[in-house]
C-alpha cells in the first residue's frame, strides 16, 4: 500500500493529495445509487424509480451506520500511526475484523426480517410497493458485503492510504454499471436487478481488496495471532464510532421521515425527492471526502500532538471544500432541470425537483464549514459533540420546518428545499462557538505545538 506521512510536508499539498483519491472513490461509490436511478430512470416508469430511491434511501441509512462505526477505525489507527504505535495498529485491526464480523451478522438479521415493516412504514406510495420491498430484501442480504467492503477501506485510509480503496471502488463501479444495464435494462428485473447489481459489485470489489491486502501485508508485523477481540479496543472503536454512526443514522432517518412527508404528494414528488437526493449526494461528494481526509490528517497529527497543523488542516479543508460547494450552488440557481434531467424524462418530476434544488443546493455551502469542523473533532476523539449539535439541528429545526413548509405549500416543493439550509445554519452557529473554547482549550493544554 502507498501510504501517506499525514505528520509532514506541506499541509494544503498533502491534504489534497489524501483528499482526491478519496474524492474520486467517493464519487464513483455514489455511482452505485445513481447508476441504479440512472438504469431504471431510462427503462421503467416513475413507479420502479420511486422504489429504488425510497429503498436506496432506507440502505444509505445502514450504510451510513456502517460507515460511522468504521471511522472508529480509521482514527483510532490513525492515532495509533502518528505514534508510531505499530503493535496497537495491529492489535486494532486484528480486533475490528472480528467485532464488525459481529456487528454483520445482527445487522443483515434485523434487515431481512423487517424490511417488509420497513418499507410499509415508509408510506411507499402503492405503485412502489413491490419494487421497494424487493430493493431492500436484496440489499439487505448483502449487509456483510457492504460491511466488509467499508471496515478494508476504513483500515487502508487510517494507514494514510486513500489511494487503494479508489482501485476497488473503480472496479465495483464498472462491475455495477454493467450489471445495471444487463439486468435492468436486458433482463428487465426492475428495482430487483439494480439492487442484485450492487450487491454483486460491492461482493467482487471486497474479496478483490482482500486478496491485495493479503498480499500486500501492512508495514509492520501481522499475523493470525492479531486477529482477535480485545474489549478495550472494541470499546474504543464503538466509543469513537458510535456517536457518527448515530449522527449518520438519524440524520438519515430524518431524510426517511422527510421522504415520507413527500410521499404523501403523490409518486411524482416521491421520485423528485429520490432524483434531487441523489443530486445532493454527488454534490456533498467533495465536502464528505475533505472532511473525512480533514479527519484522519487530524488524527495523525493529534497522535504526533502537532496542534498547529491540525488547525492549519481545518482552515485548508474549509477552503477546499467551499470550492465545490459554491459551484455547485450557483449552477443550481440558474440550471437545475438540466441536473434533474440526468436521471430521468418524466416532466413533472423534473419541475418539481428543480424546485426543491433551488433551495437544497444553499446547503452545499454551509455544510462545507460544518463537515470539515466535525471531522476535526472526531479526529481527536470528540465524536461526541459532532452529533449531539446534529442533532439539535436535524429534530429541532429540519424536520419540523419540513413539515411546516409542505403545509404552506402542499402542492410544491419549494419552500421544503430551504429546511436543510436553515437547520446547517444552527448547526454552524454551535459549531463556531464550541470551535472557539475547544482551541482555547488546546492552547492552554501544553500539547506540542509543531517545529
Amino acid at each position: 500500500m502507498k501510504e501517506l506521512d499525514l505528520t509532514k510536508g506541506s499541509v494544503p499539498k498533502v491534504l489534497m493529495q489524501f483528499a482526491m483519491p478519496y474524492l474520486l472513490a467517493n464519487v464513483l461509490q455514489a455511482l452505485y445509487g445513481g447508476a441504479d436511478l440512472f438504469v431504471v430512470g431510462r427503462f421503467d416508469d416513475a413507479a420502479s424509480v420511486a422504489g429504488v430511491a425510497i429503498g436506496s434511501q432506507v440502505m444509505q441509512t445502514v450504510t451510513g451506520i456502517i460507515l460511522g462505526l468504521t471511522a472508529g477505525i480509521t482514527v483510532l489507527i490513525g492515532i495509533a500511526t502518528g505514534a508510531r504505535d505499530e503493535k496497537k495498529a495491529a492489535a486494532t485491526i486484528g480486533s475490528a475484523v472480528w467485532l464488525f464480523a459481529i456487528i454483520g451478522a445482527v445487522l443483515t438479521l434485523l434487515m431481512t426480517v423487517w424490511h417488509d415493516t420497513i418499507a410499509t412504514a415508509m408510506h411507499t406510495p402503492p405503485e412502489a410497493m413491490t419494487d421497494t420491498r424487493y430493493y431492500l430484501l436484496i440489499c439487505s442480504l448483502g449487509i456483510p458485503f457492504i460491511i466488509g467492503y467499508n471496515v478494508v477501506f476504513g483500515i487502508m485510509r487510517g494507514l494514510g492510504d486513500s489511494r487503494s480503496p479508489l482501485y476497488f471502488v473503480a472496479l465495483a463501479c464498472v462491475i455495477n454499471i454493467v450489471l445495471d444495464f444487463v439486468l435492468v435494462g436486458g433482463c428487465h428485473m426492475r428495482a430487483a436487478g439494480a439492487a442484485t447489481a450492487t450487491i454483486a459489485s460491492q461482493g467482487i470489489s471486497f474479496a478483490a481488496a482482500l486478496c491485495y491486502l493479503h498480499r500486500k501485508g501492512f508495514r509492520f508485523p501481522f499475523t493470525r495471532r492479531d486477529i482477535r477481540l480485545n474489549g478495550i479496543l472494541s470499546k474504543r472503536i464503538i466509543k469513537l464510532g458510535t456517536p457518527i454512526a448515530l449522527q449518520d443514522a438519524l440524520i438519515n432517518i430524518s431524510f426517511l421521515i422527510i421522504t415520507v412527508i413527500v410521499n404523501r404528494m403523490g409518486v411524482t414528488a416521491s421520485a423528485a425527492l429520490g432524483v434531487v437526493e441523489k443530486l445532493i449526494v454527488f454534490a456533498m461528494l467533495p465536502p464528505v471526502a475533505i472532511s473525512s481526509a480533514v479527519a484522519a490528517m487530524t488524527a495523525q497529527n493529534y497522535g504526533a500532538g502537532l496542534t498547529d497543523r491540525m488547525n492549519r488542516c481545518l482552515k485548508s479543508g474549509i477552503g477546499m471544500a467551499l470550492v465545490f460547494g459554491t459551484a455547485f450552488c450557483i449552477y443550481s440557481q440558474f440550471l437545475p432541470e438540466t441536473l434533474m434531467g440526468i436521471f430521468t424524462n418524466d416532466a413533472p418530476v423534473i419541475e418539481l425537483g428543480a424546485e426543491y434544488l433551488h433551495g437544497y443546493s444553499i446547503d452545499c455551502i454551509i455544510v462545507s464549514f460544518v463537515f470539515c469542523i466535525n471531522s476535526y473533532f472526531s479526529g481527536q476523539g470528540n465524536s461526541l459533540f459532532p452529533m449531539v449539535h446534529s442533532l439539535i439541528a436535524t429534530f429541532l429545526f429540519r424536520i419540523p420546518l419540513s413539515w411546516i413548509f409542505s403545509h404552506i405549500a402542499p402542492t410544491s416543493l419549494f419552500p421544503m428545499g430551504f429546511a436543510p439550509p436553515l437547520a446547517t445554519m444552527v448547526s454552524l452557529a454551535i459549531c463556531l462557538w464550541y470551535l472557539k473554547i475547544w482551541q482555547k482549550r488546546q492552547a492552554s493544554s501544553g500539547i506540542r505545538a509543531e517545529c
